[in-house]
């Protein structure tokens, strides 16, 4: 839809695609241009339908641990764990943000009792004094700040896991370009300290999407019951 489309256009459009047993997942691609109220837009998301895992239903039911749409960000995390055998059960947690994309979702997840979670979590945020003093008790780090390798070496200890959800243009002159893509995290200076570790692009990115389609499967499922 073009960038000039009236709110109540695009609250229409969402409203049609709730009603039509045909869509099983509707995603809203953030930011919206300024003249439109991107809550009031989400909130019009059936919360069935909401396969980004953005309503406040599902939210909600991600806090106590019933079962609903998971943020895909935050499950492609916990799915790259699990599926890279890492233990998470009483480890201790580190992650480095607090945004209601990643930051807050993931703690969350990993909070909860069940296989794949379980965690001992800490958030860590710019009001913290001195970061660095949770970040090397990290047994498993996810960084989610958006600030180009703000995790070095020295801030980790020997044999962390590392989920770096950073994509940040970097300028590099050398590149035709004119930039590069680097995450939150020194990769290779915490690479040779670090047991597991994501790169960027190319690690959490792919894993994002694949949850959404997930999570569109499983709504299709559920609707054909």
């Amino acid at each position: 839809m073009p960038a000039e489309t009236p709110e109540e256009e695009l609250i229409a459009l969402v409203d049609q695609l709730n009603n039509d047993p045909k869509i099983h997942g509707i995603l809203v691609q953030l930011p919206l241009p300024g003249h439109i109220d991107e809550g009031k837009v989400l909130l019009k998301i059936l919360p069935e339908k909401d396969v980004d895992g953005f309503h406040p239903v599902n939210v909600g039911k991600m806090v106590v641990g019933e079962p609903g749409f998971l943020p895909c960000t935050p499950y492609g995390i916990q799915m790259l764990l699990i599926r890279s055998g890492i233990e998470t059960k009483g480890k201790h947690v580190v992650v480095v943000g607090r945004s209601n994309i990643v930051g807050k979702p993931i703690a969350n997840i990993l909070l909860q009792k069940k296989e794949g979670a379980n965690a001992v979590v800490t958030v860590v945020h710019t009001a913290a004094p001195d970061m660095s003093y949770f970040i090397r008790q990290a047994d498993i780090l996810i960084v989610a700040a958006g600030r180009p390798e703000m995790i070095t070496a020295d801030m980790v200890k020997e044999g962390v896991v590392v989920i770096d959800v950073g994509i940040n243009r970097v300028d590099d002159p050398s590149r035709e370009r004119g930039y590069r893509l680097t995450g939150d995290v020194d990769f290779a200076g915490v690479s040779e300290k670090a047991s597991y570790i994501t790169p960027v692009p190319g690690g959490v990115g792919p894993m994002t999407i694949t949850m959404l389609l997930n999570n569109t499967v499983e709504s299709a499922k559920r609707t054909i019951g």
